[in-house]
């Protein structure tokens, strides 16, 4: 049970501290999110720019959630005796990580072709249709896929493995607390995906920022609680 206690700890600190460093790599290389709100060409030129190692930053960001899967299973085989709807909450995890890690390996597999054929295009026409085939492709993979279905699987798992932490009544009370509050101001962040389909949708542009920031501050203060405890029933 102990040795199952520091696997979950161990994962959940490696996932939450490599996707931490990892965005704020690309934050500093790419001006990533900001980015994404400048024109669709000065996206694709800065994007070519970064070369090959701006791809390999983002395929190193897509891939450092991965010790969240088996975290997830561990976590939830742990749990399930304690709530009904742990096996839901781990399968609705699952899908969450598994969406989102497709639409951030868009930027490994396919901007990068887009932004060569951007940069050396021979003409106008072709410039064009490398930005709407990024416009769609962004649409599709990043603001439906990794971000809309992604965070709000993300949202949900969190906010019932904190119920089940509340109900175990074996974690302080402020950590199920804390994961409601920060999935709660993540799901805000969801305004700014209906924005680009609804003109004047209202939107708080640092939701995003500070939910995910605080959500992984959260796995953090989880996974070190898992190892410092000597065993959870």
């Amino acid at each position: 049970m102990m040795c199952t206690d520091k696997t979950i700890g161990y994962l959940l600190l490696a996932a939450s501290i490599s996707l931490l460093i990892s965005y704020t790599i690309l934050t500093i290389v790419f001006e990533y999110p900001d980015v994404l709100r400048q024109d669709t060409a000065v996206v694709l030129t800065k994007f070519h720019a970064g070369g090959s190692s701006l791809i390999c930053i983002w395929f190193a960001f897509a891939i450092t959630g991965t010790p969240l899967i088996p975290a997830y299973i561990l976590l939830g085989q742990k749990l399930e005796r304690t709530a009904t709807w742990i096996r839901i909450a781990t399968n609705i995890g699952l899908v969450g990580l598994i969406v989102q890690m497709i639409g951030l390996l868009r930027w490994t597999f396919v901007v990068p072709i887009l932004a060569d054929t951007f940069v050396h295009a021979a003409d106008n026409a072709t410039q064009v249709s490398a930005v709407m085939s990024f416009k769609i492709m962004h649409q599709f993979a990043g603001v439906l896929l990794g971000e809309h279905m992604g965070q709000l699987f993300t949202i949900a798992w969190t906010v019932l493995i904190s119920a089940a932490f509340y109900k175990m009544q074996q974690f302080p009370k402020w950590i199920p607390i804390s994961g409601c509050l920060s999935a709660g101001i993540y799901l805000l962040a969801q305004a700014e995906l209906f924005a680009t389909v609804i003109s004047g949708f209202p939107v708080w542009e640092m939701a995003g920022f500070i939910g995910s920031t605080l959500w992984l501050i959260w796995l953090l203060i989880v996974g070190i609680f898992f190892i410092q405890r000597n065993k959870i029933q």
